[in-house]
């Protein structure tokens, strides 16, 4: 059973910051493409930033500016800085680990926690 453990979300006011975090084992880790979603009620799933192997990185145009995505091959952790924070950020934020096609671990649909809510509000 794959786990990925997400952690630091929580309630801040507009204009503020956040740092979500994403452990994953480290076999799963080490030949993945790491990624963060985010479902907001109402709405599909969305992509917001993912980090590849090679540390080249893409983010959503509505993030861009504001959010780093970065990651800690010491500690099979990936992060998220999310800075100046809008309410319309608010949603339940997953990671993802999407394994190199051909890799033992390899699966269609990647691997996923559980999510982390945020919520931008005052």
């Amino acid at each position: 059973q794959v786990q990925l453990v997400e952690s630091g979300g929580g309630l801040v006011q507009p204009g503020g910051s956040l740092k979500l975090s994403c452990a994953a084992p480290g076999s799963i880790f080490s030949i993945s493409t790491m990624g963060w979603y985010r479902q907001a009620p109402g709405k599909e799933r969305e992509l917001v930033a993912r980090i590849f192997s090679d540390d080249s990185t893409n983010y959503a145009d509505s993030v861009k500016g504001r959010f780093t995505i970065s990651r800690d091959i010491a500690k099979n952790t990936v992060y998220l800085q999310m800075n100046s924070l809008k309410p319309e950020d608010t949603a339940i934020y997953y990671c993802e680990a999407y394994p190199h096609i051909g890799s033992p671990w390899y699966r269609l649909n990647g691997y996923w926690g559980q999510g982390t809510q945020v919520t931008v509000s005052s």
